[in-house]
């Protein structure tokens, strides 16, 4: 059984994530002390006890979903004595899990990860002021279907596919009045559903072109080295090793469209049958067996999921 280890994106968030984490183990409280210190703010008691507003944060939430996927990965090396390069094939993160999967496999030091999270947030957040732009999930129409849909409600404004995260599950994203005429077009071309979602800024597409300066000059400053094992990238949808490649995949990423169901079907390709997500939330163990009903989902949250997993091994 070949595995990949995958890392959620924003939305995971929940007020409480990490806390079962920390009480049990002290890898875990190191790291929530290390991602604390490298910001200069008390996340961990943010994550903890919330509140849910600020959690919820784009600036908050990012470092902090990093932070226990993190949590989650030195428990597993140290307590478990898990050995990434021998019990991987690939690792790979949904739009700021990419920050958690390289964190994981040695390619960026988990301070540093934190800050860019911390910049990333603060950036797409300022890119598009409050309001002006929005996203929606198209439900129950494919990728080119999705594409269609938002080329016909852009209407010289930015309306593009941001997400597509499996068959019949693609989110636009760009101005708000073109994702709100996109929810009605996909109604006519036989969306099942079409529903604006609660985020605080258009991600994922060309309103992003500011945030995707400010990370170019953020990750110039930032050492990358070759991960433990290969990242399979939101922008390509296949592996990529090389440091340099990296970087500016990841500037690349802040509009670019993330390619989720591709990336689950090239490590399928590769003879991956299991995908490990790590950290808080379950979304992407859901999206697994919808992308293909081949690939196994394994969502390891806190202590329990961690004994379990542990048999496997």
């Amino acid at each position: 059984m070949q595995r990949a280890f995958t890392f959620p994106g924003q939305g995971s968030q929940a007020v409480g994530m990490g806390r079962d984490l920390a009480a049990a183990f002290a890898t875990a409280r190191l790291v929530f002390e290390e991602v604390d210190e490298a910001l200069g703010q008390r996340l961990s008691r943010l994550m903890f006890e919330g509140p849910e507003g600020e959690l919820t944060l784009t600036a908050n939430a990012q470092p902090a979903l990093m932070a226990v996927a993190l949590a989650v990965m030195r428990v597993l090396e140290a307590d478990v004595k898990l050995n990434l390069a021998r019990s991987a094939r690939f690792v790979a993160g949904h739009s700021l899990g990419e920050y958690a999967a390289l964190a994981a496999a040695g390619s960026i030091a988990l301070g540093d990860a934190a800050r860019l999270l911390r910049r990333r947030g603060d950036a797409m957040q300022k890119a598009v002021p409050v309001g002006e732009g929005a996203m929606a999930a198209l439900l129950g129409l494919d990728l080119p279907a999705a594409e269609a849909v938002a080329a016909e409600a852009a209407q010289g404004e930015v309306c593009s596919a941001a997400n597509d995260n499996a068959p019949g599950q693609v989110v636009v994203s760009g101005a708000r009045s073109a994702v709100e005429r996109a929810l009605e077009i996909a109604k006519s071309k036989g969306a099942r559903r079409a529903i604006l979602l609660p985020v605080s800024a258009p991600f994922h597409c060309a309103l992003m072109a500011p945030a995707a300066d400010v990370m170019r000059e953020a990750l110039a400053a930032v050492a990358i080295r070759p991960p433990a094992v290969p990242l399979v990238a939101n922008v390509i949808a296949s592996a990529v090793s090389d440091p340099g490649e990296i970087r500016e995949l990841l500037v690349k990423q802040v509009t670019a469209m993330v390619r989720w169901r591709e990336c689950a079907l090239y490590m399928k390709s590769q003879g991956v049958s299991t995908l490990v997500e790590l950290g808080a939330g379950r979304v992407l163990t859901g999206l697994a067996k919808r992308i293909d009903p081949d690939l196994t989902g394994v969502a390891i949250n806190g202590p329990a999921d961690i004994e379990a997993f542990a048999k496997t091994l």
